[in-house]
């Protein structure tokens, strides 16, 4: 009888872990976010889940993200990754538009209502911020970069300010092309924003939420 309650008591743990809800995080993001050029698992989703599950936290993190998309494009496929049911939902677009040279107000416009159909359907959203390149000159770079501070304050949403934050313009963490991160620049990526992916998981779990069943 002793051995038995031994065991039962040893199993409580694991029963209490295995019960516990499984939050599922969606990436909507383009190439940055799908992983161009990187096995699968170098990808930042499935970095970012490796992460915060080492962390203690059941996650699943969706890949929702497509090579060279652009604002306007993961606005009209947001319905399919919110069809999983995602409690959190961390956008990452608008480089593409820079890159094209895309009028800023349009990418403000297309990540306004991704932000408002996120906050209608009771998802969280957490936005990173992405800076146009410098030799589009002053005044695009200037409306392009200030339309992520200034949507997450409208929105009142998290904010990470940008998403290659210690990785963008370093050789030795990006690919060839000198655009996508190797998979140590994605770690470092991962390591920076984690604190604040950690934070909104917290909030959720002081509030009702989605989980994956």
């Amino acid at each position: 009888m002793l051995w038995f309650i031994i065991l039962l008591m040893l199993m409580l743990p694991l029963n209490s872990l295995a019960e516990s809800p499984l939050l599922r995080i969606a990436v909507l993001g383009d190439s940055l976010t799908a992983g161009y050029g990187l096995a699968a698992a170098d990808a930042f989703p499935a970095q970012l889940e490796a992460a915060l599950r080492q962390r203690g936290h059941r996650v699943l993190v969706q890949n929702a993200g497509v090579s060279g998309d652009t604002s306007a494009g993961g606005l009209a496929r947001l319905d399919w990754t919110l069809a999983e049911r995602p409690a959190l939902v961390i956008v990452e677009l608008g480089a593409n538009d820079a890159l094209r040279g895309l009028d800023p107000a349009g990418t403000r416009a297309n990540i306004a209502a991704i932000l408002n159909r996120l906050k209608q359907a009771g998802v969280k959203p957490l936005l990173a911020g992405m800076r146009a390149p410098r030799n589009l000159g002053r005044v695009y770079y200037t409306k392009f970069d200030q339309l992520y501070p200034e949507l997450a304050q409208t929105h009142d949403v998290a904010f990470y300010p940008f998403f290659l934050e210690g990785v963008a313009g370093r050789p030795e963490l990006n690919q060839r092309d000198g655009i996508h991160p190797n998979a140590v620049g994605v770690a470092i990526i991962v390591a920076n924003i984690l604190p604040l992916v950690e934070e909104s998981l917290n909030e959720l779990q002081m509030s009702p939420h989605r989980v994956l069943e």
